[in-house]
């Protein structure tokens, strides 16, 4: 191992967990539009995405050696009420912007493990790790 490699620091990296509201933040149900035919983000979604951003305001991602790795990973009742975590990607990549400033061109989605047990209330779990 050369003296570069043992000098270059671990890739940062953040865990949330986010409780799971449902369907509000799936990418075909958190927007919609007015009946003007304008664009806006529905009320619910746009709670989670808020309380997404606030626990990620303290940690300065946009600091972080880009692209951004994302994964998300869950725990869900039952299989009729769990998402197809790739549908969860845009809400979830639209509150990271919205907050970092970072754009979504320079984040790549990953789904991770996906838990199924009655005994929980639904969870989301938000990994965040910065490029080596």
């Amino acid at each position: 191992m050369t003296t570069a490699q043992r000098l270059k620091p671990k890739p940062r990296q953040l865990v949330i967990s986010m409780p799971y509201p449902g369907e509000v933040i799936s990418v075909n149900h958190y927007r919609g539009r007015n009946r003007y035919g304008s664009e806006f983000v529905r009320g619910e979604a746009q709670a989670w995405m808020d309380a997404l951003g606030w626990q990620l305001k303290l940690h300065h991602i946009e600091d972080w050696q880009l692209p951004l790795n994302v994964t998300c990973s869950g725990i869900f009742s039952d299989l009729n009420h769990a998402p197809d975590l790739s549908n969860l990607s845009k809400c979830t990549l639209d509150a990271i912007e919205a907050v970092t400033g970072v754009n979504d061109r320079d984040m790549r989605w990953h789904d991770g493990d996906m838990k199924i047990d009655p005994d929980y209330t639904p969870e989301m779990e938000i990994t965040i790790e910065e490029a080596e």
